[in-house]
């Protein structure tokens, strides 16, 4: 794995942009797969610090070139430059995330507004071609741990009541038929980390990071929703049911919305750091949960 720090990565961008060496530089994230350079409040560069991520940089790349005249909502026009050393660019989608207690505060212009973006974006989505999208580079999303792995590994974390509560959830996913709507390629990961919002106009500027998106069942589309605010993703999915024609299971959307929670909480289990995170998402979805 490359060591990258902001000067790093300040001496590459200005050696192939040399018009950019008295702007301001800002470390916007420095995760375990890419270093993601803010410079002037306006692009964005993204270095990838392996060989996987250099690779599913230059797939997210192939794919924004297909989804982005598709799509109704602004998403990143990823350049690449070839390097060495490989990185990104692209202009900053203006915005901060969309957290639940931000949602909260929405007046209810807004949060429609909202839902009905988010309805047509997954609509625009899920009526791409598959075989383009494959040739761009798409495949299944990251799977889920299997059910006997969650039972096995998050269950001995939770509080007896959620444990039992759990269980059941366990049992209800293992349960569920197959996709009613199939498999779609789509974005997988509509939670309002991944959103550049206006809070000052109420309004989504953009969608970013289609790094994990692919091939999975259609209703897993409206799971990630539920991390901002369970109304949003009822109103996302009534604008896409009036869109599309097709009806979208609630009861399968909360049961996919709780695995979710604890099969993350599963793969964390043994994270003294992330865990106990990952133990409030399930608490959280409890709280909300109606199955």
């Amino acid at each position: 794995m490359k060591t990258l720090d902001l000067s790093d990565c300040r001496d590459a961008i200005t050696a192939a942009f040399p018009g950019l060496s008295t702007a301001p530089f800002t470390l916007a994230t420095a995760g375990w797969d890419s270093v993601a350079v803010d410079v002037d409040d306006r692009l964005i560069f993204k270095f990838p610090r392996h060989i996987t991520a250099e690779k599913a940089l230059l797939r997210e790349a192939q794919l924004l070139s297909v989804i982005r005249p598709q799509v109704s909502i602004p998403v990143p026009d990823l350049r690449i430059h070839a390097g060495p050393p490989l990185f990104s660019i692209h202009e900053k989608l203006k915005g901060a995330h969309l957290v639940a207690g931000d949602y909260g505060r929405l007046p209810e212009d807004a949060r429609q507004r909202l839902g009905e973006m988010l309805g047509r974006f997954y609509a625009e989505l899920h009526r791409l071609d598959s075989a383009r999208m494959v040739a761009a580079g798409a495949g299944p999303v990251a799977p889920w741990l299997t059910v006997d792995v969650v039972r096995a590994k998050a269950l001995p974390l939770l509080k007896n009541d959620l444990r039992a509560r759990s269980d059941t959830l366990i049992a209800a996913f293992a349960a569920l038929p197959p996709d009613p709507h199939g498999v779609t390629y789509g974005f997988f990961d509509g939670h309002g980390w991944n959103m550049a919002f206006d809070h000052a106009a109420g309004r989504l500027n953009g969608i970013y990071d289609f790094a994990d998106s692919g091939f999975a069942p259609l209703h897993q589309e409206f799971i990630y929703s539920n991390f901002v605010s369970p109304d949003l993703t009822e109103r996302t999915m009534s604008a896409y049911e009036r869109l599309t024609g097709r009806a979208i299971d609630r009861r399968r959307v909360a049961i996919l919305t709780g695995f979710h929670r604890l099969s993350e909480l599963a793969e964390l289990a043994d994270d003294p750091e992330h865990a106990p995170e990952m133990v409030r998402n399930v608490e959280k979805w409890a709280g909300m949960a109606e199955l």
